[in-house]
């Protein structure tokens, strides 16, 4: 810990990169476990998404259900520490693979949504964009048999009705076209937009530094910023609890919560915030 604490603490600028791990402090579920492997039956993918009705209908039976904790998960102590550290000039960019829009809760600005947000919908004919939270009154409305069964299964997360049957579950469609609907997130199978991807490639080069938080970079998307930082001749510092695929080139390696490396690291750096004056 001492390594990783003395280390960040040697210069600002970092850009740090997060995944679940930050998130699932907040109640969040995550994907895989601490080996990096698929604990849960994995998420739909894009092609399947578009090209299969059953697809969808399975995607916003889990989602109807998930979405309970996307609006009332509330942003934990890693989410503020990254906002105070941001204050100090500490972290210069702040690039998420969350979906979850907890960083912006928190408090944080200018965020690189890597894989995009899950608060709003685009029809995939018009491109009608559309906020998500209206969306849940008329999934329930219209399918009250899995919004009663969701009740009972939310705490386990949303994974948890992929053995249910689907057939009757109805999904919605654009108001304006009658086009499909989908999240404005990245899906498995799907791509970064190239303004995005370029936006984050920039940040890691104004950066000084990678921190990954909180992230397995099972996925090429994060993974590569430690390929970038590793050209760039760049520290990387990951704070992970479990196998990442960036191992190998971390230039240091924490487990444990993220709030609490965070918090250790902002307690260094501004030391009176931390003092008890009581």
């Amino acid at each position: 810990m001492q390594t990783v604490i003395s280390l960040l603490t040697a210069q600002i600028g970092w850009l740090a990169l997060t995944g679940a791990g930050v998130s699932a402090e907040s109640g969040v579920p995550t994907y895989r476990n601490q080996r990096g492997e698929w604990q849960r039956k994995p998420p739909v993918t894009h092609q399947e998404f578009v090209g299969n009705h059953q697809a969808r209908q399975r995607f916003w039976a889990r989602n109807m259900v998930g979405w309970r904790f996307m609006s009332d998960a509330q942003p934990n102590a890693a989410h503020l520490a990254l906002v105070r550290l941001a204050s100090l000039n500490r972290v210069s960019h702040l690039v998420t693979q969350n979906v979850d829009g907890l960083h912006q809760r928190a408090g944080s600005r200018d965020v690189i949504d890597l894989h995009g947000r899950v608060d709003s919908v685009s029809c995939l004919s018009c491109r009608l964009r559309l906020p998500r939270a209206p969306l849940q009154v008329w999934l329930e409305r219209h399918n009250p048999g899995f919004a009663r069964l969701a009740g009972v299964i939310a705490p386990d997360g949303d994974a948890d009705v992929d053995d249910l049957d689907h057939s009757t579950m109805r999904v919605p469609d654009c108001e304006h076209c009658g086009g499909i609907l989908k999240p404005d997130a990245v899906f498995y199978g799907d791509s970064i937009p190239t303004v995005r991807a370029e936006q984050a490639e920039t940040a890691m080069q104004a950066a000084t530094g990678l921190l990954v938080v909180g992230s397995s970079l099972m996925t090429y998307s994060g993974y590569r910023f430690c390929l970038w930082a590793q050209a760039q001749d760049k520290p990387i510092v990951i704070i992970n609890n479990g196998k990442t695929r960036g191992d190998e080139l971390a230039t240091a390696k924490v487990g444990g919560s993220c709030s609490e490396v965070l918090e250790q690291w902002l307690a260094h750096v501004e030391p009176d915030r931390f003092t008890d004056v009581g």
